[in-house]
């Protein structure tokens, strides 16, 4: 089923995995993905992973096997730099003799050290030749905080509303952990005409090498109430796992009495966690 259509029906909840590396135990996912499926979550997103064009392939056969083992709908994210179109073409021709109906059109991360390849910059140029090709669901990203490659608020709307128009169906965000400004974002969308579902991105901290990480890659401010819970549990790393947890459960429930469309729980492949949230607010998504 295509993730659209779900948010006609109930607040959606959904979760992100992500591929071993190349060299890693494949089966560690799929024991991950067996204890995921009781969540019965209504999608679970896999994520292209580190290591390049070979990781691509797992991505694929896992979200395979979440869409015709487990019975779960899922999305292939598929980043586009560096890829030529015959390229995205045959992934994305994979992606359909696979039986998976959504895909995440992403940029991805710009190499460091090599020039740009391929024939994308963009991701609403991977937008625009999916659905000039394919009859796909195609998900974007967006940011709460604001795009950090944007000029400012205004130009990363204006940019985002130019994602959609070239035939996004529904947006999940970044991870955020000030609900306002996922609110303030909400607002400003809404006001550009942007009217696909959009989906909050949670991601629950658990510990502190995670924290500086999410600083460091994405820009993510951390609030006062953050910064405490941080201080008090920071050097306890079973009181810092179950206090990042009762923060993701208190957002989660914050944005669903806020009437959000959707919850995408970044599990970090541990389903301990993704079970102990889920449990905390299934009474909640209706």
């Amino acid at each position: 089923m295509r993730t659209a259509d779900k948010f006609k029906e109930k607040t959606v909840f959904s979760l992100e995995v992500f591929p071993p590396k190349p060299d890693a135990d494949e089966s560690v996912i799929y024991n991950t993905l067996e204890q995921l499926s009781d969540i019965k979550p209504d999608f679970i997103s896999v994520t292209y992973g580190a290591g390049g064009g070979k990781n691509g392939c797992r991505t694929i056969k896992i979200a395979s096997k979440i869409e015709n083992e487990y019975g779960i709908d899922s999305v292939a994210h598929l980043p586009c730099i560096g890829l030529t179109k015959e390229q995205a073409g045959e992934i994305l021709d994979n992606i359909k003799l696979s039986g998976i109906e959504n895909v995440l059109a992403l940029r991805g991360d710009i190499p460091e050290e090599s020039c740009v390849c391929g024939d994308f910059r963009h991701a609403d140029e991977l937008v625009s030749f999916i659905k000039g090709n394919y009859d796909l669901n195609v998900i974007a990203a967006c940011y709460p905080e604001t795009h950090p490659e944007s000029k400012d608020v205004v130009d990363d709307i204006k940019r985002l509303r130019h994602k959609v128009d070239c035939g996004v169906d529904h947006l999940i965000t970044q991870l955020f952990l000030d609900n306002r400004f996922f609110y303030d974002f909400y607002e400003k969308t809404q006001l550009a005409g942007i009217d696909v579902p959009i989906e909050a991105g949670i991601m629950p901290v658990t510990n502190k090498r995670q924290i500086e990480r999410m600083v460091k890659l994405c820009g993510v401010q951390l609030p006062d109430k953050f910064v405490k819970i941080l201080d008090r549990y920071g050097d306890d790393e079973e009181a810092l796992r179950d206090a990042g947890i009762a923060y993701a459960v208190d957002q989660i429930t914050d944005l669903i009495a806020q009437g959000v469309a959707g919850i995408h729980l970044y599990t970090m492949n541990n389903s301990f966690i993704a079970h102990r949230i889920h449990d905390a607010v299934q009474n909640l998504i209706k």
